[in-house]
């Protein structure tokens, strides 16, 4: 049990999932690092249930507001409800999503892929890393469709929890090198194993779809292109030129391997193995689109000055390659770097630039990186399709 001070109970009345060590008042001498607790107002009435780690600022991460028991059957219900909601709206040809997406899908974290007929687990935090056999065996029961489940916990965070990182098969059947999956009919091969992230850059779809519906006829670069997403879906729809630069040959190779898959020419689309900052400032080619996805260049708020200027620097040397009408899609999955700093950031790149440019759409998250709308703190992806004049 964890009993709050006085008044410090009225954020997880109003279902906020965090509870930090500041509102804390007594913890139950029995209580260890990652167990399951009871939480209590100081007027001892009951406030939900969730997990205690005092290594970290967030103490607590609330599980439920309800007086339930957590065993497999409580994650199995979550697992299905996700489940149901997603392969209600996404579409029959696209068999790659986010399963649980955290705080977004009450579960906070844990993250949830799915590549196929394969399942990759991400563990952020010590009390989900102590539950991880209910997990299991709840995903095994819920999804039993699924030849094996493959851990990539190796984000930095669970070094805030006291956590080593953890990369392993955990059931079932080992995944391929390269696991074939396929979005909105595009093909794509994703590297379960070893690549970005969980393999591929899930959150981006509908942007993805957003460059395909514009691209056609353009000459087009596509920045930090990893395996080729947005440069797939642009090739596909008839652009004049894709040119798809990383500084990861391994990323450029798999971005070759996809086109391939796809049926598109390697021949009159270029692959470009640079830093894209050197690449933007020596390259004198102008294009027509331009799609910045650069990876999270601010993971705390001390650096969030230092990022911008990096967004800044990024965002005006692609304005300068901009043919004037031309478009730029830049995005920024940085949490730190809200939506209104972001705009501020290209209004800066723009000004320095000399150029006039015009917002023409803001995206976020697609839905099945949903943010729960009492925890805005989970909101980070935000992007901007931009005209340069």
């Amino acid at each position: 049990q964890i009993f709050l001070k006085k008044d410090k109970e009225k954020p997880v009345r109003a279902f906020h999932p965090w509870i930090f060590s500041g509102a804390i008042d007594l913890v139950d001498d029995t209580c260890q690092p990652g167990n399951l607790v009871s939480i209590y107002a100081y007027d001892k009435s009951f406030l939900g249930i969730g997990y205690f780690n005092p290594k970290s600022q967030i103490s607590v991460r609330m599980l439920t507001f309800q007086e339930e028991k957590i065993d497999s059957e409580f994650f199995k219900r979550r697992f299905k409800q996700s489940q149901e909601f997603r392969s209600s709206y996404l579409s029959q040809d696209t068999n790659c999503y986010r399963l649980i997406h955290a705080e977004g899908d009450f579960l906070p974290g844990l993250i949830v892929d799915r590549y196929d007929s394969f399942l990759v687990l991400q563990i952020q935090t010590l009390g989900m890393e102590h539950l991880k056999p209910l997990i299991l065996e709840a995903l095994q029961d819920s999804i039993p469709e699924i030849q094996g489940i493959y851990e990539r916990s190796d984000s930095n965070a669970r070094k805030l929890e006291g956590l080593e990182k953890s990369s392993k098969l955990l059931s079932g059947q080992e995944p391929p090198e390269f696991t074939r999956v396929t979005e909105c009919g595009h093909i794509f091969l994703v590297d379960i194993q070893k690549g970005q992230k969980t393999g591929f850059f899930l959150d981006q779809r509908e942007n993805r779809v957003l460059v395909g519906s514009i691209a056609h006829g353009k000459r087009v670069l596509n920045c930090f292109a990893y395996s080729g997403g947005f440069s797939i879906y642009a090739a596909k729809v008839g652009a004049k030129s894709v040119v798809s630069v990383d500084i990861s040959k391994e990323a450029i190779e798999l971005c070759r391997q996809n086109f391939k898959k796809n049926d598109l020419s390697l021949e009159s689309n270029q692959f470009v193995v640079r830093d894209v900052f050197d690449y933007l400032r020596e390259d004198e080619t102008q294009y027509d689109l331009v799609i910045l996805d650069p990876p999270a260049f601010c993971k705390t708020k001390d650096q969030v000055a230092q990022a911008s200027r990096g967004y800044k620097d990024i965002n005006l040397q692609a304005i300068k390659r901009i043919v004037p009408g031309g478009l730029l899609f830049t995005s920024s999955c940085s949490s730190y770097i809200d939506p209104s700093l972001f705009q501020k950031i290209i209004f800066g790149a723009a000004k320095d630039a000399k150029r006039e440019v015009q917002i023409l759409t803001k995206t976020s998250h697609p839905f099945d990186h949903p943010i729960n709308v009492y925890h805005p703190e989970g909101e980070y992806l935000k992007g901007l399709l931009c005209r340069v004049l």
